[in-house]
């Protein structure tokens, strides 16, 4: 059975089944819904470090307005309520209690980072709170035996790492490579999967350069390692500090064949800070459509996106790959809002949160589907490399499978 999302939130089911569980039957609310209103909770970075990320949460507040202005889920109004922890775990906790505590949202939604996310992983678990969607890749998202209310998205950062692993062995093997990684779960998630994908062959990794986010630059770690001399680069960063890497490298006339990390490759966050001409050749992982690629151009999701930001989000910039990222997981929330139908508790969303069966949601690649299950808290683990020429990226190769074994 194939699922797939079609424009403002409305869904083409292969099944009469899906529909049946939306309607009917009296209504059961938790906390966070009525007969009119179902309350939303996310928490972003909308300052510090890493407040590139917020437009994707404002990419989110847009959609649900969006919803709303077409009626709803279900005849109810999203009131979604997000609000700043500036990348700092301690507000996190703060401002998720009070979400919780004060506002009494029914689920939170789509809360950005791994180190904020960690903050209240068991907290949250412990108040039955669906920790839906995490904005975050680690791998830590998918226990659904010790963390059953909690589920994250993307592929997780050791698929990522494992990707990259298939990718050296097949095309770059036997070159030495250097990792410049950032010193919390998400870069040593993604080393340690590249680490189990190199399997026999950890030898090729001749430096190792982490920093923490904290740091203003590192520029002093992308000049040690070249000390070392890798003909590899994999820069495992956010995108601040993603185009620094990107710019030092051009700076020493250095190079080398450089990856950078997935979450680093927005051309809007990343790519043209570092300037268009010093990204030339440089290569990444992804599991979405380019909405500014001409390759997809004439397909409906993209034009469908285009259409979304041009009237509710004028402002964003539609070449942010977490804009985009941010669009299909509002989709996949609305879908699972759907589903929930009358039994609006939050026993009852995580049940439909994991039955999703090969979901195509608007942002993927062809063939990448979502599918979850009790067991499986990772929607995604699929994986294709690209890279980028001119002003924009360019597919190849494949579709790797990021899970173990595969």
């Amino acid at each position: 059975m194939v699922m797939k999302c079609s424009r403002y939130g409305a869904f083409v089911v292969a099944s009469s089944m899906i529909a049946t569980a939306a309607v009917g039957g009296d209504a059961k609310y938790g906390t966070g819904v009525s007969d009119k209103e179902i309350k939303i909770g996310n928490v972003a970075p909308y300052s510090g470090p890493a407040s590139a990320y917020s437009a994707g949460t404002k990419t989110q507040a847009a959609y649900f307005r969006m919803i709303n202005r077409q009626g709803g889920v279900n005849g109810r109004q999203l009131t979604f309520l997000s609000y700043d922890d500036a990348f700092s775990p301690p507000k996190t906790v703060e401002q998720t209690r009070r979400l919780v505590e004060q506002d009494d949202v029914f689920i939170l939604f789509g809360s950005v980072g791994t180190a904020t996310n960690s903050a209240v992983h068991k907290y949250l678990n412990g108040k039955k709170v669906p920790q839906a969607f995490v904005a975050s890749g680690a791998t830590k998202w998918n226990d659904p035996a010790q963390y059953p209310w909690t589920m994250g998205w993307q592929p997780d950062y050791q698929s990522e790492g494992r990707v990259y692993a298939k990718y050296l062995l097949r095309e770059q093997a036997g070159k030495k490579v250097g990792v410049l990684f950032q010193n919390d779960d998400y870069g040593k998630d993604v080393l340690k999967g590249l680490k189990q994908g190199l399997g026999n062959s950890p030898g090729v990794i001749v430096s190792e350069q982490s920093y923490d986010i904290s740091e203003p630059t590192i520029d002093g770690h992308v000049v040690r390692m070249k000390a070392a001399n890798p003909e590899v680069i994999i820069s495992i960063t956010t995108p601040k500090f993603g185009a620094q890497s990107i710019k030092k490298i051009a700076e020493l006339g250095w190079k080398p064949i450089h990856i950078v990390s997935f979450i680093s490759s927005s051309i809007g966050a990343t790519i043209r800070p570092a300037g268009l001409e010093n990204a030339q050749g440089i290569l990444t992982s992804t599991f979405m459509k380019d909405a500014t690629d001409p390759r997809w151009k004439d397909d409906k999701a993209v034009k469908d996106f285009t259409a979304f930001m041009n009237e509710y989000y004028p402002d964003g910039d539609k070449t942010d790959a977490s804009v985009f990222y941010s669009y299909g997981v509002a989709q996949a929330l609305i879908y699972v809002l759907e589903l929930c139908g009358n039994d609006l508790t939050r026993e009852n969303f995580m049940r439909q949160a994991e039955s999703i069966r090969d979901l195509e949601v608007d942002v993927l690649l062809p063939g990448i589907k979502v599918n979850t299950s009790a067991r499986r808290h990772q929607p995604i683990d699929q994986l294709q490399m690209q890279r980028f020429a001119g002003d924009r990226w360019e597919l190849f190769g494949e579709i790797y499978d990021g899970d173990v074994g595969r």
